[in-house]
């Protein structure tokens, strides 16, 4: 297996798991966003139902990584490869970066933002930090071979 398909397997698994934890397990997710003691802010389930769309940004993602690492289209080229491992770079990073701003906050606040450097956030942040690097390194050797 090269070391781009395993990438494109991180991928899919990722954005998959992405998918089933905003758009599948709404509960869950709410219990990681908002403490405990504001659970039962009339706002609290509004903000549950809302962060399905987060899931199902995350499935096409990780259903075209899956793709293109079963079928390998004849497009998949160093180009179209080169283009999408940028692509899937740029998306793990804005998940990333848009932790940064709460962890210079210092995570949660009373009841505001989430616990960055602690629990599932923890993983989230790092994981996508190191599938950012990840991507990028297939996408910067694949512009080596140009």
């Amino acid at each position: 297996m090269r070391f781009s398909d395993i990438i494109l397997l991180l991928n899919t698994l990722w954005f998959g798991g992405a998918f089933i934890q905003f758009s599948i397990a709404q509960g869950n997710t709410l219990k990681i966003l908002v403490p405990r003691e504001e659970r039962g802010n009339p706002i609290a389930p509004t903000l549950s139902a809302s962060v399905a769309f987060l899931g199902g940004i995350n499935l096409p993602i990780g259903l075209l990584s899956l793709y293109l690492l079963l079928f390998r289209p004849p497009f998949f080229q160093a180009d179209a490869q080169l283009a999408l491992f940028l692509f899937f770079a740029a998306c793990h990073f804005s998940q990333f970066a848009y932790n940064l701003p709460v962890l210079m906050r210092g995570g949660r606040v009373g009841v505001a933002y989430w616990p960055v450097l602690k629990g599932p956030m923890l993983r989230i942040f790092v994981i996508d930090a190191v599938l950012f690097v990840a991507n990028l390194v297939v996408a910067l050797l694949l512009l080596l071979r140009f």
